[in-house]
C-alpha cells in the first residue's frame, strides 16, 4: 500500500501550539564530538595502539560494540547497516570482532573490571541467542566484565526483532538497561517509514522488562518524520507515558537521501517544514514536562527519581561518547565496523565499510580509518560542554566573550553567584549557547 504524497497540516486545528520557540533537538554528534573534517587518516591504528598502551592500568574503560545487521529496513535509517534475514551470516563478523578485541586487549597493560558496556546497531537482537552468549563471553574473557550491581550494561532493541525470550536471555547474561526504539505510534507515519510497530508489541516488552527487574528502560521517539503532526505526536507520547518508562528520548530525523540510501523512499514534501518541526518540539516539551519528566539534555528526559535526573540536580552528571552518566564518563573503546573510540584527547573511528574493516583485521591490524587529537580549543570546548551539560556550570572568567551578554538577555544562561549555568531554555538551544561562547565546532 503506497502512502499518498501530501503535506502535514501547517498547524493544529485548535491553534493552541506556538509556531515558534519550541527550540530544536540536538544530536550529541552535532556538539559533543569532533567534526568530521578534523579526522585525519594518518592518525590511525598506530596512534590507537600507543594510546591503549599508555593508559594507567587502574583507569576504567567503557566498551561499545556495534552490530550492524538488521532484518527490516527503516526508511529513516542514517546508519550504514548490513541487511540480512539469516543470523548465521553474522558469524564471520563476530569472529573478526573477537580478533579486534584480542588486538586491542594485547596493548592494554591492565584493566579493572568493565562496568559500562553498550551494544548498538543495526539491531543487536538480529543475533541468535547463542551468538549473544558467545559474544558476551568473549567480551568477558578479553576485558573482564563486572558483575557488580551498579554496573551499566545496556542494549538497543527493535521491538520487532525481540521477544520475551530475548529479554530473559539478556537479563541472564547481565544486561540491566534497555532502549526500545519506537519512532512513532501513528499508523500513517509508521507506514511511511516502513516500521509498522503496534503499541501492544512495545508494551509487552516494557511489562516484561519491568518484571525481570531491568533497572532503567528508555523509549526512543523520533521527531520530524513524514506526516507527523503535533496531535499525532501528542497521542504517541501519552501512550508511552502511560507505560511509565524511566526515560524517554527524543531524537531528530534529518533528511539526507544523498548520503543514506534508505531515505530515498521518503519524499521531501511528506516532511514537516521548519515551523511544523518547531511545533512538534514544543508539543513534546509540554507533554513530557506535564508528566513530570525532567529534561536531562540533548532530548533525553527522565523521571525525577531516575539516577540521571538526580545527578543533574546534584551537579554530578557526566557526558561522554556513551551519552549521559551519573558521574564522570571516562574513556570508551569502540568495537566493530564504524565504531568510535575516545581515549583521553584522542578520537579514532573504525572503517565504515565492512570490507575495509574485515581486510584490516585479516591483515592483523586494528581497523582504525582516521583519528584526531583535541587541540587547546577542543579541550576548552569539551570542558565547557561538560560543565554545561553536567549542571556544574562555568566560572565567570571562562565565559567572558562578546556573546555572553546576548545569551543572558535571551534567557539561555543565568548567573548563580560566581557561576554561569544553562537555563532550561538553554538546554534546548545548546548550539546557540556554544556559538555565543565561541566554541561551536563547524562541520
Amino acid at each position: 500500500m503506497s502512502v499518498p504524497a501530501q503535506r502535514p497540516p501547517a498547524a493544529d486545528p485548535d491553534g493552541t501550539l506556538p509556531s515558534t520557540g519550541g527550540g530544536d533537538l540536538v544530536a550529541a554528534a552535532q556538539v559533543c564530538t569532533p567534526p568530521p573534517r578534523d579526522y585525519r587518516p594518518e592518525i590511525g591504528d598506530a596512534a590507537l595502539e600507543e594510546a591503549l598502551a599508555g593508559r594507567p592500568a587502574e583507569a576504567p574503560l567503557a566498551l561499545k560494540v556495534r552490530l550492524p545487521f538488521c532484518r527490516q529496513a527503516c526508511r529513516f535509517c542514517a546508519s550504514r547497516r548490513v541487511p540480512s534475514r539469516d543470523s548465521r551470516q553474522a558469524e564471520p563478523y563476530l569472529s573478526r570482532l573477537d580478533r579486534e578485541m584480542v588486538l586491542a586487549r594485547r596493548r592494554l597493560t591492565g584493566l579493572p573490571a568493565v562496568t559500562r558496556l553498550h551494544w548498538g546497531g543495526g539491531a543487536p537482537a538480529f543475533l541468535a541467542l547463542d551468538q549473544m552468549s558467545d559474544l558476551f563471553d568473549r567480551l568477558d574473557a578479553r576485558f573482564g566484565l563486572s558483575g557488580a550491581r551498579e554496573r551499566d550494561f545496556s542494549i538497543e532493541l527493535d521491538p520487532r526483532e525481540a521477544d520475551m525470550l530475548t529479554l530473559r536471555h539478556l537479563q541472564a547474561l547481565g544486561f540491566n538497561r534497555l532502549t526500545l526504539g519506537v519512532a512513532e505510534l501513528d499508523p500513517r507515519v509508521q507506514q511511511a517509514i516502513n516500521r509498522v510497530q503496534p503499541r501492544a508489541l512495545t508494551e509487552a516488552l516494557v511489562d516484561e522488562a519491568d518484571r525481570l527487574g531491568f533497572r532503567e528502560l528508555t523509549l526512543s521517539v523520533m521527531l520530524g518524520l513524514p506526516f507527523q503532526t503535533p496531535a499525532g505526536l501528542a497521542d504517541t507520547l501519552e501512550q508511552l507515558i502511560a507505560m511509565a518508562p524511566a526515560r524517554i528520548r527524543l531524537t531528530r530525523y534529518d533528511h539526507h537521501p544523498e548520503r543514506h540510501p534508505d531515505q530515498r523512499a521518503i519524499h521531501r514534501d511528506w516532511l514537516p517544514d521548519a515551523a511544523s518541526r518547531g511545533r512538534l518540539v514544543a508539543e513534546a516539551r509540554q507533554r513530557l514536562a506535564a508528566a513530570g519528566y525532567v529534561h536531562v539534555g540533548l532530548g533525553l528526559h527522565a523521571r525525577p527519581d531516575d539516577r540521571l535526573a538526580r545527578a543533574l540536580a546534584d551537579a554530578t552528571l557526566g557526558h561522554g561518547p556513551l551519552g549521559f552518566s551519573a558521574g564522570p564518563a571516562g574513556d570508551l573503546l569502540g568495537l566493530g565496523v564504524g565504531a568510535t573510540t575516545r581515549l583521553g584527547d584522542l578520537w579514532v573511528r573504525n572503517a565504515e565499510a565492512l570490507g575495509d574493516y574485515e581486510a584490516a583485521l585479516d591483515a592483523g591490524r586494528l581497523p582504525t580509518a582516521a583519528g584526531c587529537r583535541l587541540d587547546d580549543a577542543g579541550h576548552r570546548r569539551r570542558a565547557i560542554l561538560e560543565g554545561l551539560l553536567g549542571g556544574q556550570g562555568l566560572p565567570r572568567e571562562e565565559t567572558i566573550g562578546e556573546g555572553l551578554p546576548a545569551l543572558l538577555a535571551e534567557g539561555l544562561m543565568e548567573r548563580l553567584g560566581e557561576t554561569l549555568r544553562l537555563t532550561e531554555a538553554g538546554r534546548w538551544r545548546l548550539p546557540r549557547v556554544l556559538e555565543g561562547l565561541g566554541v561551536l565546532p563547524k562541520a
